[in-house]
């Protein structure tokens, strides 16, 4: 079945909330996660797309993370699982909406041509704290992480224009065995196995960030780097 582009999502940073808030998840905060829809054509370039911003530029955006991607199936799997019909395409922050694809049929290094742009697949996306903020569910990020509907990041090998409808064309796969959910597995694992950690570091298309966190996970063995509670919860706590 063919990947289809099902809608392009772009957005600059924007502040909501309220400072004085009681409750954590409804103080004021600064995300790019709402983005709009765009209609024709629009650039992808090395950093990303045409009036597409992010926030925290620590952990967003850069040519590893260029691109966000989301599976136009996961919503209907969190529309049933959570009990709420807003939770629409582009309510993850993505870029791309893509149908016909999931975290199990997608893999590390992936390469497509999509309109006149060639990306390719460098990791997993590492759900952090806003999309629970954004849908006021404190644990979302968990439950993303642990069900592995994280969705993917790509880098841009070739810029040029994309548009919703067109369809992706796979050009390399040349680590079919690093899919997104089996990365997130070794990623996530409650117990963490440093042989498959090692293995998946040594795989040349994953970003360097992750590789290095990894890395860094594999010296130390040490539980206390493996500490998600920040990323998670954040200030929602």
């Amino acid at each position: 079945m063919e990947i289809i582009l099902k809608k392009v999502f772009v957005g600059i940073p924007k502040t909501i909330g309220n400072k004085e808030a009681a409750n954590p998840m409804e103080r004021e905060w600064t995300s790019a996660i709402f983005k709009e829809p765009v209609e024709g054509p629009i650039w992808v370039g090395k950093t990303g797309l045409t009036g597409d911003r992010q926030a925290d530029l620590e952990h967003h955006g850069g040519p590893e993370k260029a691109v966000f991607a989301y599976s136009f199936e996961n919503y209907a799997y969190w529309q049933k699982e959570l009990g709420i019909s807003e939770i629409l395409p582009g309510g993850m922050g993505e870029n791309l909406v893509m149908e016909h694809v999931t975290e199990g049929t997608i893999a590390i290094g992936d390469t497509f041509q999509i309109g006149g742009a060639v990306i390719q697949v460098s990791q997993p996306r590492q759900p952090c704290w806003k999309p629970a903020r954004r849908f006021k569910i404190k644990t979302l990020a968990l439950l993303l992480q642990n069900t592995g509907k994280t969705g993917w990041y790509f880098r841009v090998l070739q810029e040029g224009h994309v548009e919703p409808g067109q369809t992706f064309t796979l050009l390399d796969r040349p680590y079919p065995q690093w899919n997104i959910q089996k990365c997130n597995q070794i990623i996530h694992g409650k117990e963490p196995n440093f042989e498959k950690m090692q293995e998946l570091a040594a795989c040349e298309l994953l970003a360097s960030g992750m590789r290095a966190t990894l890395t860094k996970r594999i010296e130390k063995r040490n539980p206390d780097t493996l500490d998600i509670s920040d990323r998670v919860f954040g200030p929602n706590e």
